[in-house]
């Protein structure tokens, strides 16, 4: 499938990996995008600034559980493909209220697919034809790996927290869709991502801003857990490369072969910020480290194997985790004013879950 002149329909556009998937889109193809979201806590349409006014760029703001709005845009969009990346998407989160993730991940996603595939059997020729259906997943469908070993695309399914648990049943659904119904999609697994326009709620962005406020950076447990790190712009172009290239009814996993320990990661956070801040309320930032009680079901160990996609597709991670992080941490520093807005008022970021009590 070739996505130049091609009309192609985001769900979650306006959440951190759905805007930078658009942007690059944009920035790379003739594609017309539609970006479709529900806008809550975590959507901003901010994150899509730049974009206001392009002509290959519309926004619509609805729930994907809304099956008359949807049958709606697809009438009048026609679209050639659709990426589903709208999910709730916080562990933490998840754990306090797990209905929300159950309602958008796994209903939301059924809405979509029966939405997406009245549509498709409506088409006929070329535009039945190269229709495509890429949902967008996570390797913590896997649940956890001991020291070695990596998450493959024949891994058995584990998940371990309510989000992962939604996020594999959506997997299911769509893998079921694809089977019994010859419905054309493609699921992608991919490791943590990071980057620009990701919600300050995320280890990444709470330590940055923890740090600069000068408030207690904490880490889960003893900081041990082990996760891949993904350059979000690694993970759009990915995508793009598995719409285009992928074979439908298939798994691509997409990982940045970049594991590092959380301890590490804020260790390395905080020696950037050393570094860039000017006149800084703390130094070394990494004095304001504080160990707390581990959050439930939290698995030790993600690993990505990306080989088959690397392979087969001809994409690769082209961005270390250096260079990632300081890409990142630039960014951050450099918008503080998009960060504000985002918080909307809100006086503490902080993690969820146990985080408030120490170990």
């Amino acid at each position: 499938m070739e996505l130049n002149n091609k009309t192609i329909i985001v769900t979650g556009g306006a959440g951190f990996i759905g805007s930078n998937l658009i942007r690059y889109l944009i920035g790379h193809t003739t594609a017309v995008i539609i970006n479709v979201d529900k806008l809550t806590y975590a959507g901003n349409t901010g994150s899509l600034s730049d974009l206001q006014g392009n002509s290959r760029y519309f926004f619509e703001h609805r729930d994907i559980q809304d099956k008359p709005a949807m049958a709606s845009i697809f009438q009048k969009y026609q679209p050639d493909a659709v990426m589903h990346l709208a999910a709730e998407s916080h562990v933490d989160r998840s754990i306090d209220g797990p209905a929300d993730f159950l309602n958008t991940n796994v209903m939301g996603t059924f809405v979509l697919l029966e939405t997406s595939r009245a549509y498709y059997q409506s088409l006929s020729g070329i535009k039945k034809q190269e229709f495509r259906f890429l949902h967008v997943s996570t390797d913590e469908v896997f649940g956890s790996l001991e020291a070695k070993g990596l998450f493959t695309e024949n891994t058995a399914y584990d998940p371990k927290s309510p989000y992962s648990a939604s996020k594999a049943a959506s997997d299911h659904l769509v893998r079921a869709w694809s089977n019994t119904y010859h419905f054309p999609a493609l699921i992608t697994n991919c490791s943590n991502n990071y980057g620009p326009y990701q919600y300050p709620e995320k280890l990444i962005p709470v330590v940055i801003q923890k740090a600069l406020n000068g408030q207690p950076i904490p880490v889960y447990g003893k900081g041990v857990n082990i996760r891949d790190w993904l350059y979000v712009e690694d993970h759009a172009r990915a995508l793009a490369t598995v719409l285009t290239r992928g074979e439908t009814g298939q798994t691509y996993l997409i990982g940045g072969r970049n594991e590092k320990n959380n301890l590490e990661v804020v260790k390395t956070i905080c020696a950037m910020l050393d570094r860039l801040v000017e006149n800084p309320v703390v130094k070394p930032y990494a004095g304001l480290i504080e160990f707390v009680a581990d959050r439930p079901g939290h698995d030790l160990r993600y690993a990505i194997d990306p080989s088959k996609t690397e392979r087969e597709l001809g994409w690769k991670a082209e961005v270390s985790f250096a260079e990632g992080m300081e890409k990142t941490v630039r960014w951050y520093l450099q918008n503080t004013v998009w960060i504000e807005k985002i918080l909307n008022g809100e006086t503490e970021i902080k993690r969820l879950g146990l985080a408030g009590s120490k170990k």
